[in-house]
């Protein structure tokens, strides 16, 4: 088997080589920073899947004094032919001499084989003081892409574009914190055409890269599943031993009953983000998000999560009807198709009733008591009796997803999870929209689901993350 590909990223200092590294190995743990220098040496970061290094990244100090080490190199090759052992003889003399420690290190990985991923700010005007840096690198042989990577809010790429073209064989624009997965994709695909020897390498590469997102958005779809299922059949309990407590007794438990359903159900929402962060390699995601307080606009429990996040009671409609249709068709079954689907008919209408009269408040739990057995009487908060409360966590949870899966690891913003309008749900299918229905219905009630009810309901949530993507790339 071939040797996996290693790519240098090399350049200016402060350009974001360090940023196109951390993207482009997944790896958010890579230190990114405004002050030049931050990277004095050379590492490395692979990219790998199941074991497998598919490809490695060398992230390296900018270049320091170009022109003094063009001039060296000038002043010690004989020909075009020695120019590669040049710069090599250059490493090999210099590598304890400070002056060019930055130098040395960026050329090391070059003469051991590294690919070069030169890096450039395109938001600054182009300067002949870099054609010493595109010179040296040229000089090493080793087949070479340029990108435009801007970094603030100017754009000169047009100029860039035309310099960068006469010393490197493929140039793009690339911007390490925004890019698509497609371009990551494309960067690769555009090396194996540059190096025969890496070109089957690098395909398996993109191949494995494609498999794995989808794997991952499947992965998620189950967690958000589970999850669901998890809030929406929670129940707190308390075991009494006095027997019926007097009135305020009562409202003080079933305050504390209340407040401890809440602690778990922020805090299940809360593990749900860091698995989704951890499944995308996201390790040291911020979040902005308002505290899960009662009254905030942003309280899991509040009505305006349930008008941000929630659906409309047509929509609880037709899913209700959806979801008791499917519950209906078993009196059909039962009358070997007397009925003439009458059955459907009527668990269909009932759902739909159901959902569309109660689907314009979100219900809460209350405290109910159980009966005195022995001298023990159990009281209980939940589980919830609102299916309007999953979709609330749905519509949230796969808000977070798509933030997340679309994010690149080297982005250091903090990410603002702002409610947003929730029409993408009107784009499933009706029988995704059934199945997510007819679980929540499922879970409020306590009646645990089976595995393949389970399976169904997770098939149906990674529909709704395909369609909340769909949406966010065209809202109208």
């Amino acid at each position: 088997m071939s040797q996996p590909p290693l790519f240098a990223v090399v350049g200016h200092p402060n350009k974001g080589k360090s940023s196109v590294v951390a993207t482009l190995s997944q790896n958010d743990a890579i230190a990114i920073a405004l002050e030049p220098g931050t990277t004095r040496e050379h590492h490395t970061y692979p990219l790998s899947i199941d074991g497998e290094t598919l490809y490695t990244l060398v992230d390296t100090p900018g270049f320091q004094r170009p022109r003094q080490v063009l001039a060296w190199l000038e002043a010690h090759s004989l020909s075009a032919s020695d120019r590669a052992e040049t710069v090599a003889a250059f490493v090999q003399q210099h590598r304890d001499d400070p002056r060019f420690h930055d130098e040395c290190e960026l050329l090391t990985p070059l003469i051991n084989g590294a690919g070069i991923i030169y890096v450039v700010d395109g938001s600054v005007p182009y300067s002949a003081a870099h054609e010493s840096e595109m010179t040296i690198l040229r000089w090493t042989g080793q087949p070479s892409l340029a990108l435009i990577n801007s970094i603030g809010t100017d754009d000169h790429s047009d100029t860039w574009q035309a310099a960068l073209g006469q010393y490197f064989q493929v140039v793009r624009k690339f911007n390490a914190v925004t890019a698509p997965f497609n371009q990551h994709l494309s960067l690769l695909k555009a090396f194996g055409q540059l190096e025969p020897a890496w070109e089957s390498v690098l395909e398996r590469a993109v191949m494995h890269l494609s498999e794995q997102r989808a794997q991952r958005r499947h992965q998620a779809a189950r967690l958000i599943a589970i999850a669901l299922e998890d809030i929406m059949a929670w129940q707190e309990r308390r075991t009494l031993t006095t027997g019926q407590p007097a009135d305020a007794d009562r409202d003080a438990l079933a305050g504390q009953l209340r407040q401890a359903w809440y602690r778990h159900q922020r805090r299940r929402e809360q593990a749900l983000r860091l698995a989704i962060e951890a499944l995308y390699q996201h390790h040291r995601v911020q979040r902005q998000e308002a505290e899960l307080e009662w009254h905030s606009d942003h309280d899991l429990f509040s009505e305006d999560s349930r008008q941000a996040w929630g659906v409309s009671r047509k929509y609880l409609a037709g899913a209700g009807f959806g979801a008791g249709a499917l519950g209906g068709a078993g009196l059909d079954a039962v009358t070997l198709g007397s009925s003439l689907g009458t059955g459907a008919l009527i668990g269909g209408l009932v759902g739909a009733a159901g959902s569309y009269f109660y689907g314009d408040r979100l219900a809460l739990p209350v405290m109910r008591l159980g009966p005195l057995r022995d001298g023990l009487q159990t009281a209980r908060f939940g589980p919830v009796q609102d299916s309007q409360f999953g979709y609330v966590v749905l519509g949230r949870a796969v808000d977070h997803w798509w933030h997340i899966s679309c994010r690149n690891h080297a982005g250091r913003d903090t990410l603002d999870l702002a409610p947003a309008d929730s029409h993408w749900l009107e784009t499933l299918a009706p029988e995704h929209r059934q199945q997510i229905h007819k679980a929540l219905q499922r879970c409020r009630k306590q009646k645990p689901l089976g595995s393949d009810q389970r399976h169904r309901l997770a098939l149906a949530v990674e529909a709704a993350l395909e369609a909340y993507s769909r949406w966010r790339l065209n809202p109208g």
